[in-house]
């Protein structure tokens, strides 16, 4: 079990600015591209942090939650909200670059560092193979995984009816991500590498920390928090 101080945590890596134009923004994102790892580099898993962003005062606050469940029983260890002024315009394509600095200000407060981080975004199935989840893994140089609940890119098949049925994800002739059923009946999730994680184990974590519902348990905490209103 991971020491609860703040020395915990690794600290969030100071690779670039966030005063950027979209155009330069685009830039980035093909030289960080090449950071990301896709290859399974992970401990056992005890913490595992969901996160997502909520926009208030007609989108000039973006408030950040993270939600980090303890395995193997998903109870909620901690959570946390941060609020920041909102930065950079909603650009499809870019998102990271308008909700991670609320989500890395949040990150920096948790008393202890989570295992994996599971967004509600895209990792390599990006058109730059550089979604949130993969700028978001390489920038705290945590593992983590995206599963989101739409496609940004890519074609694939149609996906098998049963829970625990998936087709890949491909753009020209390239792997990108899977398209993965978490329940029967219900419609797919987009599930692609961010970082420290092969794709393999991705599905299979994606369909762990499913139980119920369509999205995985710490994503559905963080989106739970994240929309919380505080009077």
């Amino acid at each position: 079990m991971k020491v609860a101080s703040e020395a915990a945590l690794s600290p969030i890596r100071n690779l670039h600015g966030w005063d950027l134009t979209p155009g330069e923004a685009r830039e980035l994102q093909e030289r960080l591209r090449t950071l990301v790892e896709t290859e399974d580099r992970l401990e056992d898993l005890e913490l595992v942090a969901g996160v997502d962003v909520h926009f208030e005062r007609g989108g000039k606050i973006s408030r950040a939650a993270v939600a980090v469940l303890r395995l193997p029983e998903l109870a909620v260890a901690e959570e946390v909200i941060e609020r920041l002024p909102t930065a950079f315009p909603y650009v499809p394509g870019l998102l990271s670059f308008r909700e991670l600095p609320p989500v890395l200000a949040a990150l920096k407060r948790l008393s202890q560092e989570p295992d994996l981080i599971l967004c509600d975004a895209h990792g390599l199935a990006h058109p730059r193979r550089f979604g949130l989840a993969c700028h978001l893994g390489v920038l705290a140089d945590i593992p983590a995984v995206g599963v989101a609940k739409s496609r940004l890119t890519g074609v694939h098949d149609k996906v098998p009816h049963e829970r625990g049925g998936w087709v890949p994800l491909t753009d020209a002739d390239e792997i990108i991500g899977a398209v993965v059923r978490t329940r029967a009946g219900v419609k797919p999730v987009f599930v692609s590498v961010g970082h420290r994680v092969s794709l393999e184990t991705s599905i299979d974590l994606t369909l762990r920390l499913t139980t119920r519902y369509r999205l995985p348990e710490p994503s559905r905490a963080a989106h739970r928090l994240a929309g919380r209103v505080e009077g």
